[in-house]
């Protein structure tokens, strides 16, 4: 299936700069390159919802960031915690504003946009430490936030997802429920197992199995354990059994496909309530694209209201 076209020029445009290596540059750099792309594709004009706000929730090693997205109207409504994607190296708040802006406008939910401590400052497991805290504070903040005590949901893309799916796994061995999960390609397996979609999606799409390959040394750091931890690697937990309802989307022309696409199959087998779709013609990344691809707009228009569907 051919790229959608306006990400094959945006693709063009950024292979004409040369791509430095995740492992050798400054974190500072490559966060700063993050924020330029997404305010690349990022809508003119932000999306209208009732209210934004920043705040601080308590977490493990201090204060985590949030932002507060509050839909317009009055009454009862979900509660989704999201976590930005960028490989838990770069991602902010400002990167995935317009994602947030667009799931508390599109689904009316109360969404919180979660700054989680990153990678190489913040050893594994702080990511997942600070996430897991914000979902825990919302869970028992929820009349202030949405008043729907059984409508608390995670989302995320990318090392985001990631973090949604062991988000999810946590709640559920501390015998919470959540009521779904919205997963866009999510890493899911840092082992050393090797997908077909890592050769296929070698180069030329964005994110590059070479980044990839840096992300993941850099996530386990000097313990190779890591990489069967759930925290790190939501496949490789010992059961899959009673997750929320999931919805994963994945990308044809993404390094991370099939690991997305295996994260929904042993859902599925462990009886998970799992709408899967794997989006022709899109990349990594998609989820930030949606307004300047009608191909990401469409996947993103779908995966929003089957995540909806599963909010009511």
């Amino acid at each position: 299936m051919p790229l959608d076209p306006a990400i094959a020029a945006l693709l063009q445009q950024v292979s004409a700069v040369p791509k430095k290596r995740i492992i050798t540059t400054d974190p500072a750099e490559l966060r700063e390159g993050e924020r330029d792309s997404n305010a690349m594709v990022a809508p003119r004009t932000p999306i209208a919802v009732g209210s934004v706000s920043d705040d601080t929730v308590p977490g493990p090693a201090g204060s985590v960031p949030v932002r507060i997205y509050r839909p317009a109207g009055n009454g009862p409504a979900a509660t989704l915690v999201f976590f930005h994607g960028g490989g838990w190296i770069v991602g902010d708040l400002d990167t995935h504003d317009h994602v947030a802006r667009r799931l508390c406008h599109d689904l009316k939910a109360v969404v919180i946009a979660v700054h989680y401590r990153r990678l190489p400052e913040n050893k594994f497991p702080a990511a997942f430490e600070d996430c897991l805290a914000v979902t825990r504070w919302a869970a028992g903040r929820i009349d202030d936030h949405g008043g729907r005590r059984d409508r608390l949901a995670v989302a995320g893309d990318s090392a985001g997802a990631a973090l949604a799916a062991s988000v999810a796994l946590a709640f559920r061995d501390a015998g919470e429920q959540l009521a779904a999960q919205l997963l866009a390609y999510p890493a899911t397996d840092r082992t050393t197992v090797e997908y077909p979609s890592y050769t296929e999606n070698a180069e030329g799409f964005l994110l590059t199995l070479q980044d990839l390959r840096d992300l993941t040394t850099i996530l386990l750091g000097e313990d190779a354990s890591v990489a069967t931890d759930f925290r790190a690697s939501p496949l490789r937990a010992a059961s899959h059994e009673g997750l929320a309802p999931a919805v994963i989307a994945t990308a044809a022309h993404d390094p991370l496909r099939d690991e997305g696409l295996a994260y929904a199959r042993v859902l599925k087998d462990a009886g998970v309530d799992v709408f899967v779709r794997n989006y022709d013609g899109l990349v990594h990344g998609f989820l930030n694209m949606f307004a300047v691809s009608e191909g990401a707009e469409g996947a993103v228009g779908e995966m929003i209201k089957e995540f909806g569907v599963r909010l009511r």
